[in-house]
């Protein structure tokens, strides 16, 4: 596997008589698999929830889910399988699949009660998710429907954080309308996974296929952005750089040897990841001049090879007077899919002020920009939830949630 590296601005030219110029630089990673290129061994963790509100289809449709996962791995590729109520058990210790049978009678023999700790659940899946993490590719799916009512939610939050130091990624399935929304994006956004929402017991099937093919689809993992600016560009101060495919995620800046740093995780070969960068740029000679270098640091666990540099690209802007634009559509999209994001958040904020006003507008806001993206299941989403907001009535929990998943991607 290589790296396949693309990067461009919403507007490659900066008006000369302008002393300072806001650009967005978009970077698009992903892995490329060449003719001899090896597969990678999955390291699936499953950290279910079998507490008492999974009582009846709800559970049986997550272990109907579960065992379908197992008869999808191929030999060589390791499963673990934790379950939690208001406590924690490892019930599969990390293995190589060497007896599927012995694990489907683990799945089938789960029973619902009991109260919910998730805490303690992720606490073991990451352990054991360790364990079998060298020259894989290691992702656990944590599912739940319910608040952590027995756990700690800061500790959950800790937890993502250091299975990221692992190279572990954490992706969260909220079921049903209970769970708490802020808590599970938290840890996945922090364990470099996705958010999935599974409304109704018969999408658990297909959620957990979805999340199983794109794991994968994985070639390359630990992979970082690193970012050289030129001496007049600088990184905006807040919210400086984020993720907008395949889901929109707040990412977080670190600074190394005159570099700032950003963790991407895993690299698919099917769905790029995309980064904008938030850029100001001072006062620049005529013609075309670098502002940036950019380059990906990763590991090949195929070939157990780690912190692989990829080819470094030069960013260039062109100086012109006088200043004609020249607009990137692409680009354009992707800074539409986070005005989107960040405009339902902002709804979201207001409607927790109890301004419910406020939330409409902003939520209209927001179904005007997935409009404009083309992305019709999210502006109806908003938009109906944006006049039930007019109409004096109450969003419920599916609503919430909804709303949360369409802002960070493109409904399935």
């Amino acid at each position: 596997m290589k790296v396949g590296l693309q990067s461009v601005l919403n507007d490659a030219n900066i008006d000369a008589a302008q002393v300072n110029s806001q650009r967005q630089l978009s970077v698009s990673i992903a892995a490329i698999a060449e003719s001899l290129s090896r597969s990678v061994p999955l390291n699936l963790c499953l950290i279910l929830d079998h507490s008492g509100s999974m009582s009846g289809r709800s559970l049986d449709t997550v272990k109907q889910a579960a065992i379908r996962l197992v008869d999808r791995l191929s030999p060589g590729d390791r499963l673990t399988l934790v379950a939690f109520d208001h406590k924690a058990k490892v019930l599969v210790p990390n293995e190589v699949i060497d007896n599927p049978a012995s694990i489907k009678l683990q799945i089938n023999q789960l029973k619902a009660g009991g109260g919910t700790a998730i805490d303690e659940g992720l606490r073991l899946g990451i352990e054991e998710l360790a364990k079998g993490k060298k020259d894989t590719v290691s992702q656990a799916f944590l599912l739940t429907d319910g608040e952590n009512e027995h756990g700690d939610n800061d500790r959950c939050l800790k937890l993502a954080k250091l299975a990221t130091d692992y190279n572990l990624t954490l992706n969260t399935l909220g079921f049903s309308d209970r769970w708490n929304q802020d808590v599970l994006e938290k840890i996945a956004d922090a364990g470099g996974g996705t958010l999935s929402f599974i409304q109704y017991p018969e999408q658990a099937v297909a959620e957990f296929d979805r999340l199983f093919t794109r794991m994968q689809s994985v070639g390359l993992t630990n992979a970082h952005l690193l970012l050289t600016l030129a001496p007049d560009v600088r990184l905006a101060e807040m919210k400086p750089i984020a993720q907008v495919a395949p889901d929109t995620i707040e990412l977080t800046v670190q600074q190394e040897a005159g570099k700032y740093l950003v963790r991407l995780g895993d690299l698919m070969v099917d769905a790029p990841r995309v980064v904008l960068a938030n850029l100001y740029i001072g006062k620049l000679p005529a013609g075309e001049q670098p502002i940036a270098h950019v380059q990906i640091r990763y590991d090949d666990p195929a070939y157990s090879k780690e912190a692989l540099l990829s080819e470094t690209l030069t960013i260039t802007a062109n100086t012109v007077s006088p200043y004609q634009p020249a607009l990137n559509a692409d680009v354009q999209q992707h800074i539409l899919a986070l005005a989107k994001y960040r405009q339902t958040q902002i709804a979201e904020t207001k409607l927790q002020q109890g301004d419910r006003t406020g939330a409409a507008t902003m939520l209209q806001t927001a179904a005007k920009t997935a409009l404009q993206m083309g992305d019709q299941g999210a502006a109806t989403v908003l938009q109906v939830n944006a006049t039930k907001l007019q109409a004096g009535e109450e969003l419920s929990e599916g609503d919430r949630k909804k709303t949360r998943i369409v802002s960070k991607t493109t409904l399935q």
